[in-house]
């Protein structure tokens, strides 16, 4: 008995001494051919500056101009933050490992890209779902929106996914850093994600498939769950509008939110509820790509490129008429 005690104490030791004996990670990254690289730099490079510049612009125009001040506008600029920052954390370091002969990344820099990005995106999924509460508000109860939409409920809304998202990010972090890797350390991916990293632990993850699929479930299915809710209502309440004109207004105003949050929920899905052993290298490259990089770039020009009150805040702000564009 004693025996069988002290080889589980002994694997356990030596199960945490590999894991703290890899004290970096190896970032592989798209390509290995030094032109290519480049190619992907200036291309990254003029993505991630369209990224800060236009998710930038968005949350001074809403902070500068009053009749931004809305519970829609209020939680368009905490999307924008999450995007700017979801972006940052990942494209800068991106950008140098593309040019850059070094690709390593610290144990303890990995961990910590791996919370905050996760932070940052759960946090973004409810964000969504509120987005969508407040459209069902707008459109249903129109008469009633200021009252329903007060300034502590929206508040409240953004705290509490905040909040979700930096209490689950943590269960998905500590769950990976608790196995150990003890070689080899090459990461296929341009950034420490949580499928990415599982590859390299020197142990069974199958309860790390589970937690991540259970997690999955209830961050990404219950928003989207919440966010078909409330369009099934105000599709429904769009349809009793009499004029064809007020059909197509009302609509408007939800269309960018649908087309945004189908960009960034659907790859998410396909990344985090899927068992570890069906995950393709390359595949998963790509899927990130499109719910860190290219949502993060399309979601200033899907908002602002229709919203006319956007548009005449960043006229007015420049000092231009918008009648006259």
């Amino acid at each position: 008995m004693s025996s069988s005690l002290l080889r589980r104490k002994a694997t356990h030791s030596q199960g945490w001494k590999n894991q703290s004996s890899v004290t970096e990670f190896i970032l592989l990254g798209f390509s290995r051919n030094p032109r290519t690289n480049w190619i992907l730099f200036f291309l990254f490079l003029f993505l991630y500056l369209f990224t800060v510049l236009g998710n930038g612009l968005i949350v001074t125009l809403i902070r500068v101009d009053a009749r931004l001040h809305t519970p829609m506008y209020f939680f368009l600029s905490i999307l924008s933050l999450l995007d700017l920052s979801y972006a940052t954390t990942t494209v800068p370091q991106m950008l140098i490992h593309l040019v850059s002969k070094s690709k390593t990344i610290s144990y303890v820099g990995c961990v910590v890209q791996m919370y905050i990005f996760l932070t940052l995106g759960i946090t973004e999924t409810w964000i969504f779902a509120a987005m969508a509460y407040d459209r069902y508000v707008a459109i249903c109860y129109p008469l009633h929106y200021r009252v329903k939409m007060s300034q502590t409920l929206c508040v409240l809304l953004a705290v509490s996914s905040a909040f979700c998202g930096l209490t689950c990010a943590l269960v998905y972090t500590v769950f990976a850093v608790n196995l150990p890797y003890c070689g080899p350390n090459e990461i296929n991916h341009f950034f420490c994600e949580i499928p990415a990293v599982l590859k390299l632990a020197c142990a069974d993850t199958s309860l790390n498939d589970q937690v991540d699929f259970i997690l999955g479930f209830i961050l990404l299915l219950i928003p989207l769950s919440l966010i078909l809710a409330s369009y099934v209502r105000i599709f429904t309440a769009i349809l009793k509008i009499g004029s064809t004109q007020g059909r197509i207004k009302a609509f408007s105003t939800c269309a960018s939110h649908i087309t945004v949050v189908t960009m960034f929920c659907i790859p998410c899905m396909v990344m985090y509820m899927r068992p570890g052993s069906e995950a393709s290298p390359e595949d998963d490259k790509k899927l990130a790509l499109f719910y860190n990089v290219i949502s993060a770039f399309l979601n200033p020009i899907i908002y602002s490129l229709r919203n006319k009150d956007v548009k005449r805040a960043f006229f007015k702000l420049v000092g231009t008429s918008a009648d006259t564009q």
